[in-house]
């Protein structure tokens, strides 16, 4: 997420917005669609969201390379992939979900990646989560959700599945 929040910052600033680290991380997990407009407009600024989107993804790939796996969240996916169905459920955008999956080299460890694309409602909304059961094939109330996030855990409750804060573990 840090990496994400650069990215929005300085691509926002081009446009005469600041985004507070602080507000970011507020909202983490909230689709970018969604949660950068809204900051526009409360802030009074008039923003293209998509020069900013293509400007946000260049700052956050020309630096992907310095990625690396959250190695506690890691190895817990490691030793359940094969064991029970698995998925990325993430307010992201497909494309950058997919090329950090490919980065840390664990994208084959998922049996679905459902990404912000995949439904209308972000985070806090649960359709994420839900979307995901559904495509594994999973009761709800069955599945473990790992967040980062206040709007993902809630989404989580929402959903009616347990959630671990990742935040605790790292």
């Amino acid at each position: 997420m840090p990496a994400h929040y650069a990215g929005w910052r300085d691509a926002l600033s081009q446009q005469g917005m600041t985004l507070a680290e602080e507000t970011f991380f507020a909202h983490c997990g909230t689709p970018s669609r969604i949660l950068i407009p809204r900051l526009a407009a409360e802030s009074d600024i008039q923003i293209d969201y998509a020069k900013a989107l293509d400007a946000k993804e260049t700052f956050f790939l020309q630096s992907i390379d310095l990625l690396q796996a959250i190695d506690p969240i890691v190895q817990i996916a490691s030793e359940n992939r094969g064991k029970f169905p698995m998925a990325v459920a993430s307010g992201g955008t497909r494309r950058l979900v997919q090329l950090q999956l490919q980065q840390i080299n664990i994208i084959d460890w998922f049996d679905h990646v459902v990404t912000s694309e995949d439904t209308e409602k972000g985070k806090p909304d649960p359709d994420i989560f839900l979307e995901a059961a559904k495509r594994l094939g999973v009761a709800p109330n069955a599945c473990q959700v790992y967040e980062d996030g206040e709007p993902g855990i809630e989404a989580a409750r929402r959903a009616g599945m347990s959630c671990i804060d990742i935040r605790k573990l790292i």
